[in-house]
């Protein structure tokens, strides 16, 4: 049983969230490398299911009031509270600065929380950490400058690609440092911050101990036994930004003599749309949707396919993944990768040499790519082994987790602790 008092407030978009494995990857590192953490969620959960790395987080769990009128009496005595702490006139006139250029319903509720989140803070808390540069940053900066506190955020991709630059402009030059996961999303952020040396770059990287081992092999399956067709999976939610108009387009387009089964894990908005295309497409009957599901049911998917595909590409409104984790869980699991050279995939696939990768939009060329591999299980063996190799030697989270162990305030030795936080890249 965890008894020390924590010493760090994580604020989070949400806890726990099946989409988001890697941030409760992180925390499960942290705290296993002496970081005493609570968390702070601004959503209360809606998965139904949660992953068992969920249940290796310790840290007490606290849910902000997600809509300010649901719980106006708990906002009501954070402002009592928080309007007599030192910093809250500084923190008021940057919110109110804020409000200025983003007049919006969303901007206040930000204050509501930060009022309640500065209020109830216990005092052992000596520094605030946000996932997330859009609203969790909101929240800790505004919460932050009221109980004087430090406060840190790790970036990932909508975040840094739809949020206004004023605002992570200003953002950046009052955080301690940042950490971001992609080269990409570190180049932009370096445009706008006013000290470029507070940011770094820390790859999600994947937590070998305590994941399944790849299957020993896989059938050499070719696309020519209609009994036994080549399984094709992705797994990611439902949105633009990863591409299944895309790839149901492209599917569509395979030779009619290719056998192949198309499967998908993960939640979102577009459910109904796609299902509707790939019935249009005349490929509903090739298709299977699982939605949401659990790691030890994805790590199933990913152990009984044949290629991992991903098309992601840049949504209308700018939004773009980052280096997503299920491409290095399938490598890690020795799939072979079909993908497209959307965002920062291209810091992890090389055409040709661990993966295919394509053009983002592009579903003529997507289908090219899938059809290659469909009919090569040798050339699919040959990628597959390579993509594992780059992610074992690349992509270990626990470099990255020491750094921020560290900058927290805290590295104790641990048995997945390698100490190589100067392999950070800066």
């Amino acid at each position: 049983m965890k008894t020390e008092a924590a010493r760090v407030a994580v604020i989070l978009k949400g806890w726990p969230r099946l989409s988001e494995t890697f941030i409760a990857q992180e925390l499960a590192g942290l705290e296993a490398r002496g970081v005493a953490l609570e968390l702070w969620s601004m959503r209360h959960p809606t998965d139904k299911e949660r992953h068992p790395v969920h249940d290796r987080v310790k840290g007490r769990v606290v849910y902000l009031p997600e809509y300010l009128k649901d719980d106006p009496r708990r906002v009501f005595a954070g402002w009592l509270k928080a309007r007599r702490l030192p910093g809250y006139g500084a923190a008021r006139r940057k919110f109110l600065a804020d409000l200025r250029r983003d007049f919006t319903p969303n901007r206040v509720r930000r204050w509501g929380q930060a009022l309640v989140l500065a209020a109830e803070l216990p005092p052992s808390i000596e520094r605030l950490y946000a996932h997330f540069l859009h609203t969790p940053a909101s929240v800790t900066r505004y919460a932050a400058t009221m109980r004087g506190l430090p406060w840190s955020v790790s970036a990932h991709a909508k975040d840094i690609w739809t949020s206004e630059p004023w605002e992570m402009s200003e953002k950046l030059a009052d955080c301690a440092w940042l950490v971001t996961c992609t080269n990409l999303g570190l180049q932009r952020l370096k445009e706008l911050a006013p000290r470029p040396e507070r940011l770094r770059l820390v790859y999600h990287g994947l937590d070998f101990a305590h994941l399944p081992p790849p299957p020993p092999a896989r059938p050499r399956r070719d696309g020519t036994n209609p009994g036994d067709p080549v399984v094709l999976l992705s797994v990611g939610r439902k949105v633009e930004k990863k591409g299944y108009g895309d790839l149901l387009d492209a599917l569509a387009r395979l030779p009619r003599s290719l056998q192949w089964r198309f499967e998908h894990i993960g939640a979102g908005g577009l459910s109904d749309p796609l299902k509707a295309q790939a019935l249009s497409l005349g490929i509903a009957d090739r298709c299977t949707w699982r939605g949401a599901q659990p790691q030890k049911e994805v790590f199933a998917a990913l152990a009984r396919a044949d290629l991992f595909v991903l098309a992601a590409k840049k949504a209308a409104d700018g939004d773009q993944d980052g280096l997503p984790n299920v491409l290095m869980e399938a490598a890690y699991q020795g799939l072979p990768l079909v993908s497209t050279s959307a965002a920062a995939i291209g810091e992890f696939i090389e055409d040709g040499e661990n993966g295919l990768l394509v053009p983002p939009g592009a579903p003529d060329a997507l289908s090219a790519a899938l059809a290659r591999m469909i009919g090569d299980p040798d050339l699919r063996q040959h990628l597959a082994e390579r993509a594992g190799e780059v992610v074992r030697t690349r992509f270990s989270f626990e470099a990255g987790v020491d750094w921020i162990a560290s900058s927290l305030g805290e590295l104790r030795p641990s048995s997945q602790t390698t100490t190589a936080a100067a392999r950070v890249a800066a």
